[in-house]
């Protein structure tokens, strides 16, 4: 395996592009740098391969937009069609209008629709809406995988450039932990214009939770948004509310709706939407028509097919059999969360998480062709039991030989590469 081509577009990438990446998590530095490819060709199914034609089985999927697979013959045929009639236009295409209504035949309480170009335009204009609704300006928060621009991103590491009055305008609360939401109301007793939040991680909502939110942001004059953008089109077809059975006033979806495509969307309750004909939220590219012509054709074939199922169920074996390993092996290395969407713990003696472990391990991965990344493990419907037998293979290997170096106390020498590096924290 040579990764020659990866490190020259690395040194050239070094002199063009701030941060090395457009997006934090895909650069180079949040994987074991040295080790993993740098740069990816192309993809086919459930397989990417690097600039130096190297092979990986994928469980990153461009961080969760993937949900068919690569190269999907029936999304590649959408936009391959409408392509030859042209992209963007001077006044709306009619898909803006079709696409709408697919969304509105699969996603509970998705009344009206409006299109982004990503799940942090998408929550920006929820948040806008909300606080217009509301009259009100602060945001009661909690989630992983959203972030809305400014208002998240002032309550992380990269908070640089955000004018810091808005860090009054945002409280965390903690998931199945009731009290701490009303914490947050009672010290902004009506001032508070939304609970923004992810339904669920990979913890179920238990004691009632979501419903229990809800009344009391409605007993509060707050809107409910939910963060359906890794949920949606993977938890469910209608995304986390239909699995759970509870509707938002707004939701926010993105990533898989259209399997890699630039799309996003905020749904929801009527006469909610509808003060979007006085906010100001706008977009040249909302209406693009590759996009709705891709989201189109993945909704068709979530309908059709059990994808959703499929993925379910191959994830259920790949976290159960990994776990098993872990267990005979005896390594603190498991496969933490739910089928869909689950993330790699790696804990020391001590049981407290060590990204050198987790470096040495994804590094014997990755050497094996397999691409796990530094948040989420996410499968689609291009994945194949060949390749869960081909995971796990390569997992026995990796644990044996992270095994052996804990035991022989070698870890740090093992590491060829450097070690993980976390991207934004709390």
């Amino acid at each position: 395996m040579t990764l020659k081509n990866s490190k020259k577009y690395l040194k050239r990438a070094k002199k063009l592009i701030p941060a090395l990446s457009q997006t934090f998590s895909k650069a180079h530095y949040s994987y074991v740098d040295g080790v993993y490819p740098t740069y990816l060709s192309h993809g086919k199914g459930s397989h990417v391969f690097d600039v130096d034609n190297n092979e990986y089985i994928d469980f990153v999927l461009g961080l969760g937009p993937i949900t068919l697979g690569y190269n999907y013959p029936a999304v590649n045929k959408a936009i391959k069609k409408q392509l030859s009639k042209g992209i963007s236009f001077s006044i709306p295409h009619f898909l803006e209008v079709e696409t709408s209504d697919k969304i509105h035949s699969v996603i509970p309480g998705a009344e009206m629709v409006r299109f982004a170009k990503t799940g942090s335009d998408a929550g920006t204009a929820a948040v806008r809406a909300a606080r217009a609704i509301t009259k009100r300006n602060n945001i009661a928060y909690w989630g992983g995988g959203g972030v809305w621009h400014d208002w998240f991103t002032i309550i992380t590491s990269k908070n640089e450039g955000i004018p810091k009055i808005l860090r009054k305008m945002i409280r965390k609360f903690e998931y199945n932990d009731l009290e701490s939401l009303k914490i947050v109301f009672e010290d902004w007793h009506g001032e508070v214009a939304a609970v923004y939040m992810e339904p669920m991680m990979t913890n179920y909502p238990k004691n009632n939770f979501l419903n229990d939110v809800k009344k009391i942001a409605k007993k509060n004059g707050a809107l409910l948004v939910f963060d359906e953008v890794i949920t949606g089109f993977r938890y469910s077809r209608g995304g986390a509310q239909e699995l759970l059975k509870i509707q938002a006033d707004l939701t926010v979806f993105g990533k898989g709706i259209a399997n890699g495509m630039p799309l996003a969307a905020i749904t929801g309750k009527a006469k909610y939407m509808e003060k979007f004909n006085d906010v100001f939220y706008s977009t040249t590219y909302g209406g693009e028509a590759l996009s709705l012509a891709a989201s189109i054709a993945v909704i068709n074939e979530m309908k059709t097919k059990p994808v959703i199922k499929h993925c379910w169920n191959l994830g259920s074996i790949l976290n159960n059999q990994f776990n098993k390993l872990a267990d005979e092996l005896n390594v603190n290395i498991k496969m933490e969360g739910i089928p869909v969407r689950s993330s790699i713990s790696c804990k020391d003696s001590n049981g407290k998480p060590s990204p050198l472990l987790k470096s040495l391990f994804y590094q014997e991965m990755v050497k094996r062709g397999i691409l796990f990344g530094p948040g989420w493990i996410f499968l689609s419907y291009s994945h194949s039991m060949n390749d869960i037998k081909k995971t796990l293979e390569a997992t026995e290997k990796s644990m044996k030989i992270v095994k052996k170096a804990i035991d022989t106390k070698t870890v740090k020498r093992s590491l060829r590469g450097k070690i993980m590096k976390s991207v934004m924290t709390f």
